[in-house]
């Protein structure tokens, strides 16, 4: 896979044809929904008339198709917004764009980002960039695709529970989840508001760093965002002690991942660092909390597709009616399942019986984490108790789906940085990653450390 640094060598219109062509040439793998050939050529020519520059001038990329972009539409995976063509950029997308990047198209996702292996998009699912019959992960799964099938250098993505990280894994790439508040959500479609965050998928931790470097930071079209607080470390990374999360190392984990996890800390012990196991005895009930919590913002946030205002609108006689089918329409079965659960935990006579215990159990477990990081630099484990599994596998069951975060999404409900960085390869010769877990607005020290055993 190609680095940031080798676009650097060729024109913007090379890189931008080149990046295009190569995108048709792997359609198979269903992982762009479409191309902006058109604004992206302008761009490139403009990069290379001096008249845009940055430093990503002429670098092409991708966004996830839940990012708002002109130029094209933003479907979030979904029929809903099939046609929907935003009015604005997200504020991720604008300040590449200011520093002379081009999005060359929109990646593939679950619909509305609902789900563990862009199985749920309404185009159809993504497939394994090293295996056609297995998934991509999810929901992020066409970013995690386009990195690793070396069509652009890196892709932007979103992460609620893994959603990054996850497939970055299932693909071999640097998948980043930053602090929460680290990078604007404005000009994204919003999932769980708690819990969204906006990362990057790169082929190295250095491009990922940087172009961390260039989206972070206050926007003040979004209140949750953070003071800019990402410098990245230049300097050699001191010894670090290192806590792997013995909950993650059970043998209900695949022996690949185990043995791949346990070679990347043997590493990491040979650069300096120490290594040895901890207890996250809450992380047990992590997956629970977050399909109560995440689901129940999920029923808010989509509570705006109404087939009024944009989107999808049927064509029914009354308002009640125009609801009703414009959703039943527009929105694929895991979206209204979240929306049901969400609603259900919502509900008089069960919020204080879900919602509210999830909200307490979640405080106990970031009380958990913040324990472990005052004896602890960096928490590992794995990202996912098994590669990419295969397509169709656990569409039928969707308590099976909802396991494969069972790695992911207590650092979400903490809103700790995470990084998934490749590890090695099972016997099947499928990409495992692992997890770096960090405290809060630790994310430049996170990459540091993930690039020091990148290039040792």
């Amino acid at each position: 896979m190609r680095t940031i640094e080798s676009y650097r060598n060729n024109t913007a219109v090379e890189n931008v044809r080149a990046a295009i062509e190569k995108a048709r040439e792997h359609e198979s793998f269903n992982a762009i929904l479409s191309i902006s050939e058109e604004r992206a050529l302008a761009r490139a020519e403009a990069v290379d008339a001096g008249e845009i520059t940055g430093r990503l001038a002429g670098i092409p990329f991708v966004a996830k198709d839940n990012f708002l972009t002109l130029g094209d539409t933003t479907t979030a995976a979904s029929t809903f917004l099939e046609n929907f063509s935003a009015p604005l950029q997200a504020t991720a997308i604008e300040k590449l764009e200011a520093e002379g990047a081009i999005c060359i198209g929109k990646a593939n996702l679950d619909a509305f980002a609902h789900g563990g292996s862009t199985e749920n998009s309404a185009y159809g699912p993504t497939k394994n960039a090293f295996d056609q019959t297995r998934v991509a992960g999810g929901s992020s799964g066409g970013s995690a695709v386009v990195v690793a099938l070396d069509i652009v250098p890196f892709a932007l993505g979103s992460d609620t529970g893994g959603s990054i990280r996850q497939p970055a894994s299932f693909n071999g790439v640097v998948g980043v989840k930053p602090t929460y508040g680290t990078v604007s959500r404005y000009g994204v479609v919003a999932m769980a508001s708690s819990t969204d965050t906006i990362g990057v998928l790169t082929s190295t931790v250095e491009d990922a760093e940087e172009v961390m470097d260039i989206i972070s930071g206050r926007d003040k079209k979004d209140m949750t965002t953070r003071p800019d607080f990402f410098t990245p470390v230049l300097e050699t990374v001191s010894p670090k002690k290192i806590g792997i999360i013995r909950e993650f190392m059970t043998d209900d984990v695949d022996a690949d991942v185990r043995e791949s996890t346990l070679a990347y800390a043997e590493k990491l012990r040979a650069l300096g660092h120490t290594v040895e196991e901890v207890n996250l005895t809450m992380v047990k009930y992590a997956l629970a909390m977050y399909y109560i919590v995440v689901p129940a913002e999920v029923s808010s946030n989509l509570g705006r597709y109404d087939g009024i205002r944009y989107g999808r609108r049927a064509d029914e006689a009354t308002l009640g009616a125009v609801y009703g089918a414009s959703r039943e329409q527009g929105f694929m079965p895991e979206n209204k399942r979240r929306i049901m659960i969400g609603s259900y935990v919502l509900s008089s006579g069960f919020f204080d019986a879900y919602y509210l215990q999830a909200q307490k159990a979640r405080t106990m477990l970031i009380n958990e984490y913040n324990q472990l990081f005052s004896q602890y630099d960096v928490l590992i484990g794995p990202v996912a108790p098994t590669p990419a599994f295969a397509l169709g596998a656990n569409t039928e069951d969707p308590i099976k789906m909802y396991l494969a975060d069972i790695m992911t999404v207590s650092a979400s409900m903490a809103g700790l940085p995470a990084i998934s960085v490749p590890a090695g390869v099972s016997k099947d010769g499928l990409p495992i990653g692992v997890q770096l877990i960090g405290q809060q607005q630790s994310d430049a020290e996170l990459l540091a450390l993930a690039k020091q055993g990148e290039s040792s």
